[in-house]
């Protein structure tokens, strides 16, 4: 019987190459449908953003974002054990009277919401690391949501970083039911700067 090794090096090199071709635009285009697919079917909600340390200013062509609700309390979180950092959690969120969505409570799985509740998943970057051995949650987390950067065009990133310094500019993300989310829209005072296509 013909060994593997041997039957492989019998495939002329360009299948092997249009294989692999074959896979990376598979894998692209199952990137892009994922993407496309929370924009479409997400739940829409506004969040500001807040001003962050000049340090992460404008890198390359795309603005680094923060939110109020990236700093949450942890609630009945705190002091329970974590896997440290990149412990996922589920932050449910609740629009206040101006339409902004804020934190409402952390968890860690899934729980349910009502509408217009939505809960939103992220990863906890500080605030997982407490305790004698420091494997329990503190009583603040950091977290991301994936949402944190926005690649814009050429030379356009100054002025949303002045508006997110300002805290003038908001971000319309659009939620999916499983809590992943990705950036909708930008405004600047409420008018739309920049609207993110499906594809």
């Amino acid at each position: 019987m013909m060994n593997f090794a041997a039957a492989f090096d019998r495939v002329p090199k360009f299948v092997l190459f249009g294989a692999a071709g074959l896979i990376q635009i598979g894998l692209i285009g199952l990137m892009v449908t994922d993407r496309a697919e929370i924009l479409r079917a997400g739940r829409d909600v506004t969040l500001l953003t807040r001003p962050l340390d000049p340090r992460d200013f404008l890198r390359g062509d795309y603005v680094v974002l923060g939110y109020d609700i990236s700093s949450v309390p942890a609630g009945a979180l705190k002091d329970t054990p974590s896997a440290g950092w990149g412990t996922p959690v589920f932050v449910k969120l609740a629009p206040s009277r101006d339409g902004l969505y804020e934190a409402v409570s952390v968890h860690p799985a899934p729980v349910d919401v009502t509408s217009p509740e939505v809960l939103i998943r992220g990863r906890v970057i500080s605030g997982a690391n407490c305790g004698k051995e420091l494997r329990t949650f503190c009583g603040t987390l950091q977290v991301r949501y994936g949402i944190e950067s926005y690649f814009v065009p050429q030379g356009e990133g100054r002025k949303l970083e002045i508006a997110r310094n300002q805290r003038k500019l908001t971000v319309v993300a659009a939620v999916a039911p499983t809590g992943r989310a990705a950036i909708k829209r930008l405004l600047i005072d409420g008018e739309p700067v920049y609207d993110e296509p499906w594809f």
